[in-house]
C-alpha cells in the first residue's frame, strides 16, 4: 500500500531537523505529522527509513523530537543524550574499507536514535547554521547551506515572501 503524500511545507532537511519539522503552522494552527502511526509512516518513507511504523516507534520519535527541540532552543541536552543511550555505533571492516553500523537493543528506537545522531553530526559540522525560521509565526527549522550563511527563512517562497509583503504593506500604509 503506498504511503500518503507528505503534507509538510518544508522537507529534505537533515534528519534531525526534518523530525523537528513534523510540527508546523498552518493558518495559525499547529499541525503534527506524528499525531498517528499513518503520519509516522509518511515521515519514515520521506526519509528513506525502511522500518515498519508502530506505536512504540511513534512514542520514541515524539520523545526524540521533544529532546531535539529543547537542545536546538538551548534549554537541555540531557534529553538528546537519553535518546542516544538506546543505540550505539559498532565499528566494522567491509570489503570497501572501514565502516560503522548502528545497533539497537530495541529496534523501535532506530529512527529516533538516527535523528539524534544526525543532530550530533550537524553540531560537529556547523552548529551556527542550525536555524529556526525568522518569520514570527513559523516554527520550522533548517540547516543553512547558503554560501554566505545568511539564510533567514525556511522558504523564500513562503515565509520570506510573507515578510516582504508585510513590510511593503506597512510602508504603503505609512504613506
Amino acid at each position: 500500500m503506498p504511503t500518503a503524500l507528505d503534507p509538510r511545507p518544508l522537507t529534505g532537511e537533515p534528519l534531525a531537523l526534518d523530525l523537528l519539522n513534523t510540527r508546523w503552522m498552518k493558518e495559525g494552527v499547529v499541525q503534527d505529522l506524528l499525531r498517528d502511526v499513518d503520519g509516522l509512516a509518511v515521515w519514515l518513507d520521506a526519509n528513506g527509513l525502511d522500518h515498519a511504523a508502530d506505536e512504540a516507534m511513534l512514542r520514541h520519535l515524539r520523545q526524540a523530537r521533544d529532546a531535539l527541540r529543547k537542545a536546538v532552543d538551548g534549554e537541555d541536552v540531557a534529553a538528546v543524550d537519553a535518546v542516544l543511550g538506546h543505540g550505539r555505533i559498532r565499528a566494522t571492516l567491509t570489503p570497501d574499507g572501514p565502516g560503522e553500523l548502528p545497533e539497537f537493543g530495541d529496534p523501535s528506537w532506530a529512527p529516533a536514535w538516527l535523528a539524534a545522531r544526525s543532530y550530533l553530526e550537524l553540531l560537529s559540522t556547523a552548529p551556527d547554521r542550525i536555524r529556526g525560521c525568522a518569520h514570527e509565526s513559523c516554527i520550522l527549522h533548517f540547516f543553512d547551506t547558503s554560501r554566505n550563511g545568511t539564510r533567514r527563512w525556511c522558504s523564500m517562497a513562503a515565509c520570506g515572501n510573507r515578510a516582504k509583503a508585510s513590510r511593503h504593506y506597512a510602508r504603503s500604509k505609512e504613506s
